[in-house]
């Protein structure tokens, strides 16, 4: 696997009700890495082995999100303490989380997309990596 430049970022985009605390992942039809599906013939590095040198800043990625959504600024924040690497052939590609802000999930929105929202036990049918990232970030949020 390459240890290349970082390719662009993948985000995990999550919605936690306030009054219960219930995490919901934005699952798209290529699965819960926004906005393209996973490279084939990936592995998740082991948390804390980072090879990047210079970490990307979420906001771009944030504000490329709720645009492609069509969602109103400042409807998602980075959690700043999130960061994931895939390597691929290709080269690793970055994985940050981002929050939902909203009371509710954007339904409509995901819908528009082909998406829905599932909690972590409907998350089964993710990709292994995927499934890792999920608990990583559920790990983060819930503790």
């Amino acid at each position: 696997m390459s240890v290349s430049t970082p390719l662009p970022p993948r985000l995990i985009l999550y919605h936690k009700q306030s009054t219960s605390g219930r995490l919901r992942y934005l699952r798209l039809p290529t699965g819960i890495l926004a906005f393209e599906p996973m490279p084939t013939l990936s592995s998740l590095k082991e948390e804390g082995t980072a090879s990047a040198k210079v970490l990307p800043h979420p906001a771009a990625c944030i504000r490329a999100a709720e645009s492609h959504l069509k969602l109103p600024n400042g409807s998602l924040e980075a959690e700043a303490e999130f960061y994931a690497e895939i390597d691929t052939p290709e080269g690793v590609v970055p994985v940050l989380l981002g929050r939902f802000t909203t009371i509710d999930p954007p339904f409509a929105e995901a819908e528009t997309l082909g998406g829905k929202f599932i909690t972590l036990t409907e998350a089964r049918g993710l990709h292994p990596i995927e499934l890792d990232l999920a608990r990583r970030a559920y790990e983060l949020v819930l503790g």
